[in-house]
């Protein structure tokens, strides 16, 4: 019998079925604004189409976003989300593209069957001493010589959120610090290749702050 849900897996799950609808029509189009997002997707990609060492998964991928930008420049990608609305959405949207419900810490995935995993700001609503989980569970599915890339908000303090896209919710945000993340991929025997920190954007200032990406490798 598989262990209940912790409460921010539910909470996270019951907070993007609430704002699915209305956070796909806020996030379409941020990409096109963010060219610092898209060169570390576009390297992402460039290493794991060499690699050919299997598909990709953009886990918690929210409305499908990141996974069809992927798939634009060629990638094999499919998508896993804890939200079954944001699923819905995801489908709709893409319907070209495969995309399931699944538990960022249980994937579906066998071992050593994916060449690569991004987890686009997805892994900012678990809680520090539970990213370990996450990371061992990456390692699992990568293949030798996969990818990983995580996108996060770099800082150190836990941000709640009663109010966000239009929608009355209750969520926490962890802004983490670059070397405490990179410490957790390193811990989870995946050796870090690059990390990029850059400013906020217009957009998102001033509510955000900086923006952090890490790609990592198993070797």
């Amino acid at each position: 019998m598989p262990l209940p849900d912790s409460l921010h897996v539910r909470s996270t799950r019951l907070a993007y079925d609430t704002v699915a609808a209305d956070y796909e029509d806020l996030v379409r189009d941020e990409l096109a604004t963010k060219p610092l997002d898209r060169a570390m997707l576009g390297a992402f990609a460039e290493v794991v189409r060499a690699a050919g060492a299997g598909p990709v998964a953009d886990v918690g991928c929210g409305p499908g976003r990141i996974a069809a930008y992927l798939a634009g420049l060629g990638v094999d990608v499919f998508g896993v989300d804890l939200s079954p609305e944001m699923i819905a959405v995801a489908r709709r949207t893409h319907p070209d593209l495969r995309f399931e419900v699944g538990n960022m810490t249980a994937l579906g995935s066998a071992d050593g069957a994916l060449g690569g995993i991004v987890a686009w700001y997805s892994t900012v609503h678990t809680p520090p001493e539970a990213l370990p989980d996450v990371l061992a569970e990456f390692r699992r599915v990568l293949s030798p010589g996969g990818r990983l890339l995580i996108a996060f908000k770099a800082g150190d303090e836990r941000r709640h959120l009663d109010h966000a896209y239009g929608h009355e919710l209750s969520l926490d945000v962890y802004w983490m610090p670059p070397e405490r993340i990179a410490a957790v991929v390193a811990g989870a025997g995946l050796e870090v290749e690059a990390t990029l920190v850059r400013e906020p954007d217009e957009r998102e200032r001033p509510r955000q702050g900086r923006q952090a990406f890490l790609m990592a490798r198993r070797t």
